[in-house]
């Protein structure tokens, strides 16, 4: 591969190119620009930017043999081209090549370098040794759609607060329903940043897009939720990742984000015998995080509860554990409706199996009440249908 210029030329990965993306865009305030030795190091020492928090150096460091030997090739004041997915991506001139500790750079990013945490092993891989800093120009910088949609959004309803949620949504459930309904009550726009995955391990964007889409078109004012993609690369990772997401919806004009109790950078850390969260090393980023109720389903309420509320013990409550609800879907099985409504998991299953039955006409006609002539129905309409069967209380 070579560059149309004769410049030497860097390769970069998806996840990469999409923090670059962001820093070029404004959504990573305070830091903007890549970062040399120096000011990395300042950065680790202090967490601050400009007296603002940011809590790891901004660089790029990426792996490969030949990456590296272009590095140790390169000069100051040289031009370097940057390439991803085959194409030209960027131009950089070159400041300064520095060291990089890549198991170092894992700690400062995830809090630990143990390879069986699922983040460092998925980051470890494509960090290098060696850094480059310089100020660079993306081949093809246009105005960011993202940015342009939530600000007609807030035009079109006048909102004057909005409050912002990041969310997998994989898959959609309940506790995900009431967290978004809850975050909705004090706000005029809410905005959903929903996460896009580069691991195969997930339901595709586009499904968890439409499920999200038909709760908030079914179930939810109109015209009071937008839904926007964030690429999720792994400068969202590890505990720092609530400071990330801060960050970035303050730079996307929101006032507030939610954070759901169970979120995984939630975590607790000790300070001179007091509790503090990492929300607590937010500084100088003007926006309100707040955090909301861990919801759960209790047998005795026999509803969706808060545990904050509910009097029962934990015997009695079911939790939403969004790795538990996949796995019963990616077997095929039809999740409880008080874990997901039905809807979502008839369409999460169509999915992921399609053309599943080998005669859905016959199926229908066999064990489904039908009114009328059979007409033409589709595998969702059929998990539809069989669910009302499995919540029929006359026999059991």
């Amino acid at each position: 591969m070579t560059s149309s210029r004769k410049n030497k030329t860097l390769l970069i990965d998806e996840e990469a190119a999409s923090a670059l993306e962001l820093l070029k865009d404004g959504l990573l305030l305070p830091a903007t620009s890549l970062m040399g030795l120096k000011e990395s190091q300042s950065v680790l020492k202090s967490g601050l930017i400009n007296g603002k928090t940011f809590p790891f150096p901004f660089i790029l460091a990426p792996s490969g043999k030949r990456n590296l030997e272009v590095l140790k090739s390169l000069e100051v004041g040289e031009e370097l081209s940057i390439i991803f997915n085959d194409k030209p991506f960027a131009t950089l001139i070159v400041d300064e090549v520095f060291p990089v500790d890549p198991s170092e750079r894992i700690k400062h990013i995830y809090g630990t370098d143990d390879i069986s945490h699922p983040g460092v092993a998925a980051t470890i891989n494509r960090l290098g040794t060696l850094g480059v800093c310089g100020e660079y120009t993306l081949c093809n910088e246009s105005s960011n759609k993202i940015k342009e949609s939530i600000k007609n959004a807030q035009q079109a309803i006048g909102a004057k607060h909005t409050t912002s949620l990041v969310m997998a949504a994989n898959p959609l459930h309940r506790a995900h329903e009431r967290l978004i309904r809850h975050s909705l009550e004090d706000t005029d726009l809410l905005v959903i940043f929903l996460l896009k995955s580069y691991t195969e391990s997930n339901l595709d964007y586009e499904t968890r897009k439409e499920t999200l889409d038909f709760f908030i078109n079914n179930f939810l004012t109109k015209n009071h939720v937008l839904v926007v993609p964030l690429d999720n690369s792994y400068i969202f990772g590890g505990y720092n990742e609530i400071i990330i997401d801060a960050i970035v919806a303050k730079n996307y004009a929101t006032n507030r984000l939610v954070i759901g109790r169970n979120h995984a950078g939630l975590g607790m850390f000790y300070d001179c015998n007091s509790d503090k969260s990492i929300i607590d090393k937010v500084v100088g980023i003007d926006i309100e995080i707040s955090i909301a109720s861990e919801y759960v389903y209790c047998d005795k309420c026999t509803t969706l509860v808060s545990k904050n509320t509910c009097p029962h013990g934990q015997h009695h409550q079911i939790s939403y554990n969004s790795n538990s609800i996949l796995e019963l879907l990616e077997l095929g099985l039809l999740p409880p409706t008080i874990l997901v409504r039905k809807e979502i998991s008839a369409h999460i299953l169509s999915k992921l199996f399609p053309k599943r039955f080998k005669n859905l006409e016959k199926l229908y006609y066999d064990i489904l009440p039908i009114e009328g002539l059979l007409e033409e129905r589709t595998e969702k309409d059929f998990y539809l249908e069989l669910m009302k069967l499995y919540q029929t209380t006359s026999l059991t």
